[in-house]
């Protein structure tokens, strides 16, 4: 401070600053120098750059297979391809988790897929893979539960099952009429025409008779 006091001196009514560089400095333009001397600004903190967290170790990664062919963030030392994330084609995806097209491709965010020729038959046209457990996710979001799923599934089984017996009892039926036709006409008299009289229906055997007027002939039949 005493230093400071020192070299500041008065000429001609004039407060000087001995700059001690040879030359006396007004006091004046001491404080419009100091004033236009430029600010240096602090740069900000170095930041680490947004790198993914892997799911399975929790660890940041640069990139990887997962990452990068279905944007799923686990790194490559992570990656098992025989349980966790395997692929699963769009057909199999849409019968297992009952999925459409849209579910699939349109629903936000569309999920990736990689595309590889058929193995059992290069003419059947290309396949889409998915990743599995993205698609085990896509079916939550779509079902809401798990439960709710495999209700949806046996519903659908039920009905199926109802639609194939029933389509089994027409083929059975279309089978018997079929039987009698062709013993109806090994044992018919070609001479004798029948003239049958009004059907009547069998409850019980779910079918229908009618008799000839003539010869007493009787013929079953049933109506599809």
């Amino acid at each position: 401070m005493e230093d400071a006091e020192k070299s500041i001196m008065k000429v001609q009514g004039k407060k000087v600053i001995d700059t001690g560089g040879g030359f006396l400095l007004e006091e004046d333009d001491l404080e419009e120098e100091l004033l236009n001397i430029p600010l240096t600004q602090i740069p900000a903190p170095i930041v680490k750059p947004d790198l993914p967290t892997c799911l399975e170790c929790q660890e940041l990664f640069q990139d990887s297979y997962l990452f990068q062919t279905f944007e799923y963030s686990v790194c490559d030392k992570c990656r098992d391809n025989e349980d966790k994330h395997t692929l699963i084609t769009k057909t199999d995806a849409k019968t297992e988790y009952l999925l459409k097209d849209c579910d699939l491709d349109k629903r936000e965010p569309p999920l990736k897929f990689i595309v590889k020729k058929n193995p059992h038959n290069a003419r059947w046209g290309d396949m889409k893979l998915y990743l599995h457990v993205q698609v085990e996710e896509r079916a939550l979001e779509v079902w809401g539960t798990e439960e709710k799923l495999l209700e949806e599934k046996d519903l659908r089984e039920e009905k199926k099952g109802k639609s194939k017996l029933k389509k089994y009892n027409k083929q059975i039926k279309a089978l018997r009429m079929s039987v009698r036709s062709s013993l109806y006409d090994r044992t018919t008299n070609v001479s004798h025409q029948h003239t049958f009289g009004p059907e009547t229906y069998n409850e019980e055997d779910d079918n229908y008779a009618r008799r000839c007027r003539t010869c007493d002939y009787e013929e079953t039949f049933e109506k599809m």
